[in-house]
């Protein structure tokens, strides 16, 4: 029910929500010291959030504006402790003997598969779209979410882990 040119401009609102995400989810991160399990958290309430948007965001514009602000901070906080923090947890694993190379090949490897995302996920919601209506779009975007935090379990274990052992030594 929107015009070309206010749907191009709402867009650019889970952008927006982005950025903001990046900010928050680097600040808990850096607090807590625990990124996977910043990135775990946002991605749980990220699921909901795309659903609750699928059904509400028609609503009003302002439910609109927010939802896009709300699901932005939660789908792209984690993606930007991912492509950094996260990978850079990864690229110096101790079985990787403090390689910089290792730690450079794990970040692009990372940063790489993001842009594939990047460049497929739009094809990906159009030929859903098209196919099966824009409803499964959002379900397809929460299965990404929900896969995203599956691979992602491994390191949210361990930060809980060194969490707890942490507590115990201090």
């Amino acid at each position: 029910s929107y015009t070309a040119s206010t749907s191009a401009n709402l867009s650019t609102l889970f952008d927006v929500g982005g950025i903001a995400g990046a900010i928050f989810a680097g600040i808990l991160s850096d607090y807590s010291g625990m990124s996977a399990v910043t990135c775990g958290g946002m991605l749980i309430f990220a699921v909901p959030m795309l659903f609750i948007y699928d059904y509400t965001g028609n609503i009003s514009l302002e439910m609109n504006v927010f939802m896009l602000l709300l699901t932005g901070a939660l789908v792209n906080g984690p993606y930007a402790l991912i492509t950094t923090s996260v990978s850079a947890e990864l690229g110096t694993h101790s079985s990787l003997g403090g390689d910089s190379k290792a730690l450079a090949t794990v970040t692009a490897i990372i940063d790489g598969t993001g842009s594939i995302g990047a460049a497929v996920g739009p094809l990906l919601a159009g030929l859903v779209s098209g196919w099966m209506g824009w409803h499964s779009v959002f379900y397809m975007l929460m299965l990404a979410n929900v896969l995203a935090l599956l691979f992602l379990s491994r390191l949210v274990y361990r930060d809980i882990r060194m969490f707890r052992h942490r507590r115990l030594v201090v």
